[in-house]
């Protein structure tokens, strides 16, 4: 079995403390350092606006500094990752007003993109557009619906709105043919909430799963010789074997795994798969700079899925 090696993690590592942000460097901490929640959250402040929500680049492909849904959700998963949800902090408070206020908000869920971010550097898929917003904003509320109704009080009114909005989404399941970039990862997030507040009760839950099995299996690619290009891994569905899509997906998953111990450049991380050109070079130095905050991102994500996964060699992180 194929595993990351000592010399390997260090070259990663410096490589990290090199050119991480603030933030992607304190969950790297977090993460293999025994680093402190209260660093992650002291830089993710930083991004957050007076209305409640986040920019600023948190969303490195984005460098809007406006409030955004998405932006938002990218902080979201941060406090996700290091188990943070105390509902009376300023941060997560500050969440909740954004998102239960009717800011880029429809009866069909928050949107994918907003106007603003026309005004700044930003990647070709972050252009406004309301009909992109019909699709790509599907996986996007699925994951703050779960967030609000996970943490929100269960009688509040922005619990109320998370969950009219699940069950639209999950009605979608049945009629739209086009899920957008963030759609199937959306609904594996709805279907784990579901689960942990009780509520797959209301809902054909065993239905619903399989229908989420399939198309989790459906959108992995399965050729790897096109992992080198943007498309759709194990990982982003599947972090450890208790995932219960591990099993329907186990062989591509060891693939990945020796992938990624494979593909690594030497003394460095891995690089991204996706870029902000087609056919100009519009915000070229906006990208060199984010492409940076994403290999460390990227990088993050790949040992944890590694560790996760038993393919880090014995030592201690």
């Amino acid at each position: 079995m194929k595993k990351l090696t000592l010399k390997d993690y260090t070259e990663i590592k410096s490589w990290i403390y090199r050119n991480a942000r603030t933030i992607e460097l304190a969950i790297w901490q977090y993460y293999f350092e025994n680093g402190s929640k209260e660093a992650v959250l002291s830089a993710l402040e930083f991004y957050q606006n007076d209305d409640g929500g986040f920019g600023h680049a948190l969303e490195a492909d984005s460098w809007n500094p406006n409030s955004s849904p998405y932006t938002t959700l990218k902080a979201i998963n941060i406090l996700k990752e290091i188990g943070f949800n105390d509902k009376q902090h300023p941060i997560i408070q500050g969440i909740f007003k954004f998102l239960g206020s009717d800011a880029y908000f429809s009866e069909n869920g928050w949107y994918f993109n907003i106007p603003s971010n026309d005004d700044h550097a930003h990647a070709p898929w972050w252009t406004y557009s309301m009909e992109a917003n019909a699709f790509e904003g599907i996986g996007l509320s699925a994951e703050i619906a779960g967030f609000i109704l996970l943490n929100a009080d269960k009688d509040s009114e922005i619990s109320n709105k998370a969950l009219r909005i699940s069950d639209f989404i999950i009605g979608k399941l049945s009629t739209a043919d086009n899920y957008g970039e963030m759609g199937i990862g959306g609904y594996c997030v709805l279907l784990d909430t579901l689960e942990k507040t009780g509520l797959a009760l209301q809902f054909d839950h065993k239905s619903l799963t399989e229908k989420i099995k399939k198309l989790v299996y459906n959108s992995i690619e399965r050729d790897t010789s096109k992992w080198l290009y943007y498309t759709r891994r194990p990982s982003d569905y599947i972090n450890s074997p208790e995932s219960i899509f591990y099993e329907d997906n186990k062989d591509i998953i060891a693939k990945e795994l020796d992938y990624l111990i494979d593909t690594r450049p030497q003394y460095g991380v891995w690089n991204i798969t996706w870029s902000w050109f087609e056919n100009n070079e519009r915000f070229s130095k906006e990208f060199a700079i984010s492409e940076n905050w994403w290999k460390a991102r990227v990088a993050i994500d790949k040992i944890i899925y590694l560790k996760n996964f038993c393919r880090l060699d014995e030592f201690k992180t």
